[in-house]
């Protein structure tokens, strides 16, 4: 009888894995093709409760909402984490026009950013137009005090990856309006960071510095930014505002959870995403569509039999919008009940065509995924590239710089039509994209509860 070698042995072993992953992954697929859930509970979610900001009734109801659902489908365990949370309202819908020197008027299609003050009342100033909190500062107090402060950098279109033309405008939303507030402006409109040119306005996290005599910021639609550069072209314009934004005190919110429990040992595989939303639209990409990913991933396996070697645990994690009082406080809570944190997987950035997963690890681990690709071709995920995970997730690493994070990474040319807009709504999501990234979550927790 002839005797194999060992290190064909160890081929034909590896085949043998790979095949039967492959079959699994296919398995997978067709579950979440054939019988997928993700799609009508994204609809629930959209239409039975709503947008869900942190503090409101709807934030209350989407935990319900959740809890209901996890412990529908069976799982282990099912529970809450209490989170301390902000609570803001935008109150009163916002208003603002601009007045030209020839005395036309035009109404704008505006938005608070989450978190801004009350202008208390109608406030007017004349514009003056930057592209970056550098140009404001170079400006100086003497010609920023008592006007308002239009922030006008636009998406870079040249960039195929959205969310890098995302990134390189953020800065005038998050810290704009505490700049100018430092120079004595008497408020904020920032043009919308999106993609695309139409009258919807986005909204999003805004940051004030304390003991600023912090002023009033707004994102108007990037088509009314394009008629108010027009006109300051011109000569001079005036932008009369109004809002009427609150603060109440901190409330008491949860990430809700959902755990498999691992045959092997107590190690912990997270992966989720978050429950809470803005304020305006439904919440359907975000991150209605992680949530449901998430939860749809692990009915996946459970559905199919698998037996997972380490704890899988799903999270709907509260806050992320305006805080991430959720993630912060669930990677606290991990380390100070000494749980063992071996890798997080996160999807926020919508229910579009997944095409892959962004990286953050070592070498190693990234070399560790990209094995995975044969693998995964068939179902066309095919970018296993460094990056970055998720925000809900990342805290976690300041506990466990070991760890392995992934995020799903998608096709994004579209998102940014919808992100933190009106337009989020569940009639703008495709119900097999959203079941393709599903079945995506389910296929990388099945490789990386094997492979760790």
């Amino acid at each position: 009888m002839k005797v194999l070698s060992l290190s064909l042995l160890i081929c034909i072993s590896a085949i043998s894995f790979a095949n039967n992953d492959s079959l699994f992954i296919r398995k997978i697929y067709d579950e979440a093709l054939e019988n997928g859930q993700a799609y009508q509970n994204l609809r629930s979610l959209c239409k039975d409760i709503g947008a869900r900001i942190t503090g409101s009734a709807e934030a209350k109801m989407a935990v319900v909402w959740g809890e209901k659902l996890l412990n529908s489908y069976g799982f282990d365990k099912v529970y809450l984490q209490d989170i301390e949370v902000p609570h803001w309202e935008r109150g009163t819908k916002e208003a603002a026009w601009m007045i030209n020197e020839a005395g036309e008027m035009e109404k704008l299609h505006v938005i608070a950013l989450g978190g801004s003050v009350s202008t208390k009342g109608m406030i007017e100033g004349e514009v003056i137009a930057v592209e970056s909190i550098d140009e404001l500062e170079k400006l100086g107090e003497e010609k920023v005090r008592g006007k308002i402060v239009f922030f006008n950098k636009a998406f870079d279109q040249k960039l195929i990856q959205t969310f890098k033309a995302y990134g390189g405008c953020i800065a005038q939303r998050h810290m704009g309006t505490n700049a100018a507030s430092k120079l004595h402006a008497k408020g904020v409109v920032i043009r919308s960071l999106g993609s695309s040119t139409d009258h919807h306005p986005h909204t999003g996290s805004m940051h004030y510095e304390a003991g600023v005599d912090s002023v009033a910021g707004l994102a108007m639609s990037t088509m009314d930014a394009d008629k108010l550069n027009e006109w300051l072209a011109k000569g001079k314009v005036i932008i009369r505002m109004e809002t009427d934004c609150k603060y109440f005190p901190n409330e008491i919110s949860h990430n809700v959870i959902a755990e498999m429990n691992g045959s092997k040992d107590n190690k912990i595989i997270t992966f989720g995403g978050h429950l809470d939303s803005w304020d305006v639209g439904e919440g359907a990409h975000d991150d209605g569509a992680g949530v449901v990913h998430s939860i749809e991933a692990l009915r996946i396996l459970k559905k199919l039999g698998y037996k997972p070697q380490h704890t899988l645990r799903c999270v709907l994690f509260m806050n992320e919008e305006n805080g991430n009082f959720g993630g912060k406080g669930y990677a606290k809570w991990a380390k100070d009940n000494n749980q063992e944190h071996i890798c997080a997987i996160e999807t926020d950035r919508g229910g579009f065509l997944p095409i892959g997963f962004d990286i953050m690890g070592t070498q190693e681990q990234v070399e560790l995924v990209r094995t995975y690709k044969n693998l995964l071709k068939d179902v066309q995920l095919y970018r296993f590239d460094p990056g970055y995970s998720g925000v809900d997730i990342r805290p976690l690493t300041e506990f466990y710089p070991e760890m392995i994070q992934l995020g799903m990474a998608i096709s994004s040319q579209r998102y940014f039509d919808f992100h933190h807009a009106e337009t989020d709504v569940f009639e703008n999501v495709n119900k097999r994209e959203l079941h393709l990234g599903a079945a995506a979550m389910a296929a990388m927790i099945y490789l990386m509860d094997k492979s760790l």
